[in-house]
C-alpha cells in the first residue's frame, strides 16, 4: 500500500496498465474503489495533484462526511462517462496513491520501448461497469460515485478538528477558507438546535442555514429554455430571481438550488455543456432529463458549506437561472 503523503500541486505520474492491474482485485477495485475504464487513457501521463481526497461528502445516504484512505484528485482528470452510458456528471475521479508515483518537475526522458501493452486492465474494468440488471431488465451501472460508501465506510464528523489541519497542511484549503467552513458548520448547527427548542420569533432568518436560500412560491415551477449552447457567455441570475422560480422544497422541475450554488450568483461564465444524461448514484440507473441542464466552465462546488469537501461537484443549472450576456469586445 502506497503512502506517498501527496500535497496539492505535486507532480505525479499515473502508473502503467500492468502496474495498476497488479493492485486490483477480481472486481477491478482497490480498497473497494473501482478503477474505471475512463481512467485507462491517463496511464503513463504526468498530472498534478488537484486535491487530496482524504474525505468526501455522502450524497447517497446523507450521513455527512466520510473518510477516504490514500487517494487524490488530479488536475484535468474528470470522468467523461464514455463507459457509463454517456453520463455527463463529469465527476472528479479518485486516484489511489498505489496507482501513482511521485516525479520531479523537469523535462521527461524518452521511455525505453518495452513489451507491447495488453488489454487485460481495460477488459477487467469494463466488465465491472455493470451491476445485475434491475427486475424490469433495465441496465444498471457501477462507478466510483455509486460505490463511495464502500470505499469510504467511516464517518468523519464535523467535530473532528484534525481534518481542518489536514485541509491546510495538504493545500486543499487556505486558513481563511477553513475558518469560514468551520463558522458555517457551527452556525448551521445552532440554527438546527434553535428550530428544535426555540419559539419561531427567536429564530435567525427563519432558522435557515447560512447562505439563506428559502423555498420558492410555486407549486408548479416555470420553465425558461433559451437554447444555450457550449461556448456561449452567460450570467447566473441573482439569488432572489432564482428563488422566484422554485417551489417550497427549493426545486425547479426536480432540480435543486442550494447555498453552495447561491455563492456563484452574479458570476459570468461560459457554457460548458448541455447535460441530458446523469447516473443516479443511489441506484446506478442512467437518468435521461426531460429538459437539458447546463454546466458552466470553472463553476463547481468548493465545499465551503460542506467541511471543505474536495469532490468539487459540477452544479447543474436550469436555463431559467441564466441569462445571455454580450461578448466583450
Amino acid at each position: 500500500m502506497s503512502q506517498l503523503g501527496l500535497r496539492v500541486g505535486e507532480l505525479v505520474e499515473v502508473r502503467s496498465e500492468a502496474e495498476i492491474l497488479a493492485t486490483l482485485d477480481g472486481k477491478g477495485e482497490l480498497d473497494s474503489l473501482p478503477f474505471m475504464p475512463e481512467m485507462v487513457r491517463f496511464c503513463g501521463q504526468r498530472l498534478t495533484v488537484h486535491k487530496v481526497a482524504y474525505k468526501l461528502c455522502d450524497t447517497i445516504s446523507g450521513t455527512g462526511m466520510r473518510r477516504m484512505e490514500r487517494a487524490v484528485h488530479l488536475t484535468g482528470a474528470r470522468c467523461d462517462g464514455s463507459a457509463h452510458g454517456g453520463c455527463q456528471t463529469a465527476c472528479s475521479m479518485y486516484w489511489k496513491e498505489s496507482w501513482l508515483k511521485r516525479v520531479e518537475a523537469g523535462p521527461r526522458l524518452v521511455p525505453v520501448p518495452g513489451p507491447a501493452s495488453d488489454d487485460r486492465l481495460l477488459k477487467l474494468v469494463e466488465v465491472n461497469t455493470r451491476k445485475e440488471p434491475a427486475p424490469d431488465g433495465e441496465e444498471l451501472f457501477s462507478c466510483q460515485a455509486t460505490e463511495l460508501l464502500r470505499a469510504a465506510p467511516t464517518c468523519l464528523p464535523f467535530r473532528s478538528l484534525g481534518q481542518y489541519a489536514v485541509d491546510v497542511r495538504t493545500g486543499n484549503a487556505g486558513v481563511l477558507a477553513t475558518l469560514y467552513t468551520i463558522f458555517v458548520g457551527l452556525f448551521n448547527r445552532y440554527q438546527k438546535l434553535s428550530r428544535r427548542i426555540l419559539p419561531g420569533r427567536l429564530w435567525i432568518k427563519s432558522g435557515m442555514e447560512w447562505g439563506f436560500v428559502p423555498g420558492g412560491p410555486h407549486t408548479k415551477t416555470p420553465t425558461g429554455a433559451i437554447g444555450l449552447q457550449p461556448g456561449e457567455l452567460v450570467r447566473i441570475k441573482s439569488k432572489e430571481e432564482i428563488v422566484a422560480t422554485l417551489n417550497a422544497d427549493r426545486l425547479n422541475r426536480g432540480m435543486g438550488f442550494e447555498e453552495e450554488m447561491a455563492r456563484h450568483c452574479g458570476k459570468v461564465a461560459r457554457v460548458q455543456a448541455r447535460v441530458e444524461r446523469a447516473l443516479d448514484e443511489k441506484t446506478g440507473r442512467l437518468l435521461t432529463m426531460k429538459s437539458p441542464c447546463i454546466t458552466l466552465e470553472g463553476v463547481f462546488c468548493d465545499g465551503a458549506h460542506k467541511q471543505n469537501c474536495p469532490r468539487e461537484f459540477v452544479p447543474f443549472w436550469r436555463e431559467i437561472w441564466l441569462e445571455r450576456v454580450e461578448e466583450p469586445r
